[in-house]
């Protein structure tokens, strides 16, 4: 899991499934709205980095957010190994799935799904690599009484046992894996 050797191109498509503890939806990627993005989700993917990750941030009517790992050594990797931004090609609509960022080339391995028309978002940075193209009723059904209260320092530091001793009904990631890749 060291982020200097996950950097392979990613396809020019590619579709990722999600299988969750509320079930499984798929995200198709297109890799010429966020190269950077979508070249970073590529290598997360194919490493098992969101295996296991908590949806730790659900904000209904706007985003559900996860990925950081469970892991906290894997967690600490990651922090720092930021991607530098894209130019938005893409709305961030309902269904489209984006990195968070913190400012200007901050993205590392967050990453957040809209539950609503958020074009708010485009001028900040967030620009999406790819969408919900199935199963957006199990991204819609993901557990939200917590909303934003789980703290994501004390994710980095603690892992998922800070998560399940605090937050005992959030919703995780059991596995995401590539599906399918067009690399013409």
């Amino acid at each position: 899991m060291n982020p200097v050797q996950l950097n392979e191109k990613a396809p020019e498509k590619f579709q990722v499934k999600f299988d969750t503890s509320k079930g499984e939806f798929l995200v198709d990627v297109t890799r010429a709205w966020s190269p950077n993005g979508a070249d970073r989700f590529y290598n997360l993917v194919k490493s098992g980095f969101y295996s296991e990750c908590r949806f730790f941030r659900v904000v209904r009517k706007f985003m559900v957010q996860f990925g950081i790992s469970g892991d906290p050594q894997i967690a600490k990797a990651w922090v720092a190994a930021s991607i530098p931004d894209d130019r938005a090609q893409q709305s961030n609509t309902r269904g489209r799935i984006t990195f968070a960022t913190a400012g200007p080339n901050t993205r590392t391995t967050q990453l957040f799904i809209n539950f609503a028309d958020n074009s708010f978002l485009d001028p900040q940075g967030f620009t999406p690599f790819g969408e919900v193209t199935t199963g957006m009723n199990v991204v819609d059904s993901i557990h939200a009484d917590y909303g934003e209260r789980p703290d994501q320092t004390q994710i980095r530091i603690q892992g998922n046992d800070y998560l399940a001793k605090n937050f005992p009904n959030l919703d995780y990631i059991k596995t995401a894996s590539l599906v399918s890749a067009q690399t013409t």
